[in-house]
């Protein structure tokens, strides 16, 4: 059974991947990772991400009580976002079609060798290499009990 997953949907996932799902949730929809990373650096949230490296995703889960999907990143380059094919935009079309979609407010930073186009409201970056966008990540913000949070 193949799952669609190319409408990027910011603050509410992935086509069928939302936000808030928990890891089983996911395992259910995308089968098992490939890859799993934990990050622990704050004493309070950890961090479990599964790659999914075929399907050009990572998803990310944090929670203490209850783990879900805070955030996801692809580099698939059939990605929608409001319809568009977000990886044949160049940066200037990409803010032109968020600003077009209510998301008016951005920064753009030098981050690791990177340029990386923010838009907070949407919680929503896009990366750049030498003027190519290279992956898209976005999320929402996860309280202690697993519940999103808004802001």
């Amino acid at each position: 059974m193949k799952i669609e997953l190319t409408v990027i949907e910011p603050l509410k996932g992935y086509g069928a991947l939302k936000f808030g799902q928990t890891i089983n949730d996911v395992v259910s929809l995308l089968g098992d990772a490939e890859e799993i990373d934990e990050i622990d650096e704050d004493d309070m949230m950890n961090t479990v991400i599964l790659h999914y490296w075929d399907l050009g995703i990572s998803v990310f889960f944090e929670g203490i009580e209850k783990s879900v999907v805070s955030c996801i990143e692809t580099d698939d380059m059939d990605s929608l976002i409001f319809g568009v094919k977000v990886f044949d935009l160049d940066k200037d079309q990409l803010i032109a079609l968020m600003k077009k979609n209510g998301y008016k407010e951005y920064e753009i930073e030098l981050e690791e060798g990177e340029n990386r186009l923010s838009f907070e409201e949407g919680l929503i970056d896009f990366f750049y290499a030498g003027g190519e966008l290279i992956a898209v990540s976005w999320g929402v913000l996860i309280n202690e009990k697993g519940e999103i949070e808004q802001f």
